[in-house]
């Protein structure tokens, strides 16, 4: 079978399936955003769509779910939809399963968490403590004094840690999954030098790269990254000649179109990007790319809404929009597409010619016809 990368309209807020070649099931955030009490609600109703597909798939877990980091656009509604291992009050006949939980260090770390935050860092902890269905993305020194103060033996404990610049275990190009992760954040040494933990610099990126045939098609899932830690992982990744770890066809947007993605200010029609961003953007797309911003609509110039500090903001979406037009790409917002009116899941297919968009995701009966395949 071949791999999909599924997306979500779900406001400003994250949620992509990965639907691998050998049949396992990635989830990268869970956000549950949608007011069941608002009928006007255009996003998605997350839970019943996931479990459909499940369903579908003969299948009641996913084999791996990664929290990129505990923000509620990024967790909301985990302690209601998941079974969880930490608690008997989590379990139950129409909870779905976690095979493998990924988090950030941070996640573990973090005090005074409140909602689904704290329920995820109580999974993980627990997870941690019995050394299973658990990976740790980085390894500051506090995260090793934590284990060291809750006795767990960190040297026993070290193979479910994963660090950047490494691929993440399970995954290979050579195997039936033909899909291998490569995680570029968060830094461990950024995390001792700061006092407190940073959610959004602190959290999960990573390149997936899928191949079918001899094609690769290579997928960049940014997290809510700033544009200093977008610039930090440019400069440690050519630092290190692996510049092909930043090369991409497809973009899941950091930040939901923000502008602080791509440098300091916002600008008056559009986004200046720092260098090193703007090297990420421009010179590691491949022809044809696609940015997927998951987000609400852009705002129309002088709308209420463009006045807003809350992405999406249009200055980034116009700098976005004319160097994926350039590229023969498509910039699509997930609370657009495939309309206004009435905004849908939707999928990537990974083809041995390239990725092609398929108007409405996999699970989803009579779905359209798929684009036609672009070379990456």
């Amino acid at each position: 079978m071949q791999a999909h990368a599924n997306f979500f309209p779900l406001g400003n807020a994250d949620t992509a399936r990965l639907d691998l070649a050998d049949g396992r099931k990635i989830l990268i955030d869970y956000a549950a955003m949608r007011d069941k009490d608002d009928d006007d609600d255009q996003r998605c109703d997350l839970p019943e769509t996931l479990r459909r597909d499940l369903d579908k798939a003969g299948c009641d877990y996913f084999d791996a779910v990664c929290i990129t980091h505990t923000d509620t656009d990024h967790c909301k509604g985990f302690g209601e939809f998941f079974w969880l291992d930490h608690a008997a009050c989590y379990q139950g006949k129409d909870r779905i399963k976690i095979k493998e939980l990924w988090v950030p260090a941070a996640a573990i770390l973090e005090d005074n968490l409140k909602d689904d935050a704290r329920i995820v860092r109580a999974e993980a902890r627990h997870r941690l403590r019995q050394g299973k269905g658990i990976r740790v993305f980085s390894r500051p020194e506090r995260l090793k004094a934590w284990m060291d103060a809750e006795g767990i033996d960190f040297k026993s404990r070290k193979h479910l840690i994963v660090d950047a610049g490494k691929l993440i275990p399970g995954y290979a190009l050579t195997g039936p999954e033909r899909v291998e992760f490569f995680v570029h954040c968060p830094f461990g040494w950024r995390q001792d030098e700061n006092t407190v933990v940073d959610r959004n610099e602190d959290s999960i990126v990573m390149q997936a790269t899928f191949i079918e045939g001899d094609r690769k098609t290579r997928l960049l899932l940014a997290s809510d990254v700033n544009y200093e830690t977008l610039s930090a992982i440019v400069q440690v990744t050519r630092k290190h000649g692996n510049e092909d770890r930043l090369a991409w066809d497809l973009m899941k947007l950091p930040h939901h179109c923000s502008y602080k993605s791509l440098g300091l200010e916002r600008g008056t029609d559009e986004t200046v990007p720092d260098p090193d961003v703007k090297w990420l953007f421009e010179n590691q797309r491949q022809p044809g790319s696609d940015i997927v911003s998951p987000s609400w609509p852009i705002p129309a110039k002088a709308s209420k809404a463009d006045n807003d500090v809350q992405p999406p903001h249009r200055q980034a979406a116009n700098y976005h929009r004319r160097i994926t037009g350039a590229h023969d790409g498509e910039f699509i917002v997930t609370m657009e597409y495939p309309s206004k009116s009435s905004p849908k899941p939707f999928a990537y297919k990974i083809t041995a010619f390239g990725f092609a968009l398929v108007l409405s995701a996999p699970m989803v009966a009579g779905t359209a016809a798929a684009a036609s395949p672009r070379a990456g």
